[in-house]
């Protein structure tokens, strides 16, 4: 492992991220790309969200996600739209455009291009491999990266948040107001409606319901993502899968 050039990644291994490479992703990486995957790991090794984030992040890029991305930045990965436009004799005759918010470039030996998908509905993972599939075709990327919820983190979602709500007694709607967390009129009446037809405490009904209405089974985690690559969805681009574990959660 000494002398392996991904052992910086793999190591994280050792905290429970999911490290997957796919269509010899591994090997052009090792060689080529050795500078990009000490970055990844030094990115992703200080990585934490307090559950506080967790719960209280709106509608919006949680803060986590925010400086995943500013790490990233600071270390030359930046966001870069590919124009693939076909000419037959001359003449344009088909145009299309590929945005894709982080690409490392190394000057000759090529570019990496990475998307975060912490909480999106799961069709992104389509469009992300999808575009990484046809960039890669066009000879402009040698390798995707894509990292998302690992399956400890999505498996662990509820422990977590039922954690938060009990260390933090959190007993009634307005407990959750200091917190940012403001659930809709939608979101009220389903979580009474769990405490009057099931009998449920209210810190039980709205676990259970802010999980599963805003990580559930359809946003983006590794299990969604595994979906797609059985479906050999954005084959053959090489492909660096990375899942982001449960420990990254802080407590106080």
């Amino acid at each position: 492992m000494a002398n392996d050039a991904a052992a910086p990644l793999l190591a994280l291994e050792a905290k429970g991220f999911q490290i997957r490479f796919l269509s010899h992703a591994r090997a052009i990486l090792t060689v080529d790309f050795p500078q990009v995957l000490q970055e990844l790991a030094d990115a992703l090794a200080t990585l934490t969200i307090p559950i506080e984030e967790l719960v209280g992040s709106g509608g919006g890029e949680s803060k986590g996600t925010q400086r995943l991305r500013r790490a990233l930045a600071s270390r030359a990965w930046t966001k870069k739209r590919f124009e693939i436009t076909k000419t037959i004799n001359g003449e344009p005759r088909e145009s299309t455009s590929h945005e894709m918010d982080h690409v490392r470039e190394i000057a000759e030996r090529g570019i990496v291009a990475l998307e975060i998908e912490w909480n999106n509905k799961d069709p992104f993972f389509d469009r992300d491999l999808e575009n990484f599939k046809r960039v890669h075709a066009e000879g402009a990327i040698s390798v995707g990266i894509i990292i998302t919820r690992g399956s400890s983190l999505q498996d662990g979602m509820r422990k977590a948040v039922n954690r938060f709500a009990e260390t933090r007694r959190i007993d009634a709607f307005e407990k959750l107001e200091p917190f940012g967390v403001l659930p809709t009129r939608r979101q009220r009446t389903a979580i009474e409606a769990r405490m009057k037809l099931r009998k449920e405490a209210f810190p039980n009904a709205w676990v259970d319901h802010f999980v599963s209405d805003k990580y559930g089974s359809a946003t983006t985690h590794w299990r969604k993502l595994e979906d797609r690559i059985q479906r050999r969805v954005g084959n053959p681009c090489p492909l660096l899968l990375i899942g982001l574990p449960d420990s990254i959660v802080t407590f106080d």
